[in-house]
């Protein structure tokens, strides 16, 4: 009888520019994934709390919001792409498509767009990406590109440095029409009365009053969401070779403080958004680990229309995560996350 060994995974060297990942399995977005999520995340936005007030604005039922199903796509994406990464560097361009509802099923695939060796490490590289999720139906629901950090499998093997362009992938957030015959204003206490596009200045920061730790149940939250990555799981690995791994220790996946900051900002900023448009670019600024408290705030950069609907403006803001961390007797201030977000937001005077 033999034992045989299996390693799940890629390294730096299996990457050739151009190869595409069809990702294993898929996800279905079920009521209890979607329950856990939303409110581990503080999101307040009722299109993903009230199913009723959903309905009225023209969704087909309660909406899955962009945090979570950012969150599903890429960890489909993590056993090709990032299980043997050391970190995930930069997020480029992720755009929105058709909303996402309770019980539609999530596939993903991946394209490489680049491979390239560090040139002070022998043991790391860099693997550039573009990943797509598609519904049930076909229709697009979120596409990105990602940068990770990328472990060799050998120091000494040859890696296939390279680069093709990104491939073109339309999206469209099939919002809606506005319907002067919907009872909008009857819901209107159901949101917010000062979130609504009118209340925004460019150059404003809103600092976010809320805070919500991560206890080691983020072990539990990656699990659920099929992301494979060992470290934020494999605490075994971990105390082999604590040198090797960011913090020797596990670290949170990036996708849990990335929903804490979105629903962290969500009564200030989000629950008169129809939909996040696109995230341009955005980063893990500093790792997060179990018995950290995220907290966030929101800069204000432009305030713009969206083109064929009056009902509705787009906010550029940056959106800031941050923690704190001790140093000699006092705590400092950690910067933990960075993203450049667009929003679609009412407006006051077609919605209250």
């Amino acid at each position: 009888m033999a034992v045989v060994r299996k390693q799940h995974g890629h390294f730096l060297d299996d990457f050739r520019p151009g190869q595409l990942f069809r990702h294993k399995c898929g996800k279905t977005v079920t009521e209890g994934l979607f329950a856990v999520f939303t409110d581990f995340s503080m999101t307040t936005n009722p299109l993903s709390k009230n199913a009723r007030y959903a309905r009225a604005y023209g969704f087909r039922g309660i909406v899955v919001p962009p945090g979570l199903v950012m969150a599903v796509v890429f960890s489909q994406s993590v056993e090709d792409v990032s299980e043997n990464a050391r970190a995930n560097l930069e997020y480029i361009d992720m755009r929105f498509g058709v909303p996402v509802y309770l019980g539609d099923t999530l596939e993903a695939e991946t394209t490489v767009l680049g491979v390239k060796a560090s040139t002070r490490d022998p043991s790391l590289g860099v693997v550039h990406v573009q990943t797509t999720g598609r519904n049930q139906d076909g229709e697009v629901v979120l596409t990105f590109q990602r940068k990770v950090q990328v472990w060799k499998r050998d120091p000494q093997a040859t890696v296939a440095d390279g680069e093709v362009p990104p491939r073109e992938i339309p999206t469209s957030l099939g919002l809606p029409g506005y319907d002067r015959g919907r009872p909008y204003r009857e819901l209107a206490h159901l949101s917010s009365p000062d979130t609504y596009f009118e209340d925004f200045r460019p150059g404003d920061v809103l600092e976010h009053s809320r805070g919500r730790v991560v206890t080691t149940d983020h072990i539990l939250l990656t699990g659920m969401l099929d992301n494979t990555s060992q470290v934020h799981c494999n605490q075994w690995m971990i105390d082999q070779q604590p040198e090797r791994y960011v913090g020797g220790q596990l670290i949170v996946f990036g996708g849990i403080p990335f929903n804490l900051c979105l629903g962290i900002s969500s009564a200030d900023v989000a629950d008169n958004a129809l939909a996040d448009l696109r995230y341009a670019t955005g980063r893990h600024t500093a790792p997060v680990f179990a018995g950290d408290t995220v907290f966030a705030s929101t800069e204000i950069r432009a305030a713009r229309d969206l083109p064929g609907r009056p009902d509705l403006g787009v906010l550029d803001t940056v959106l800031r995560g941050h923690k704190f961390g001790p140093k000699g007797t006092s705590a400092e201030k950690v910067d933990i996350f960075y993203l450049e977000r667009e929003l679609v937001v009412k407006r006051r005077s077609h919605y209250a």
